[in-house]
């Protein structure tokens, strides 16, 4: 199951579980579409996968499936 992180790996965007500005690979690093496409040309800094838009989850699946509340910003790698 994806844990849907709650920001982007670069900026630090808030990017809640149906954002469609959601960018993640196949490791679930996450980014908003903006770093993914202008600062990372939609290549993960941390794997070398490429960076695809986030599904959204049901939201009436959060509550029994709750997005992670862990945040990752490394705004190094970027």
């Amino acid at each position: 199951m994806l844990l849907l992180k709650p920001g982007c790996e670069c900026c630090d965007r808030d990017l809640p579980p149906d954002s469609p500005d959601a960018r993640i690979c196949s490791f679930e690093c996450t980014f908003c579409a903006v770093c993914a496409e202008e600062k990372l040309h939609g290549v993960c800094p941390n794997c070398g996968g490429n960076l695809v838009p986030r599904p959204s989850r049901p939201a009436a699946l959060l509550t029994k499936y709750p997005a992670s509340d862990e945040r990752v910003f490394r705004p190094e790698r970027c």
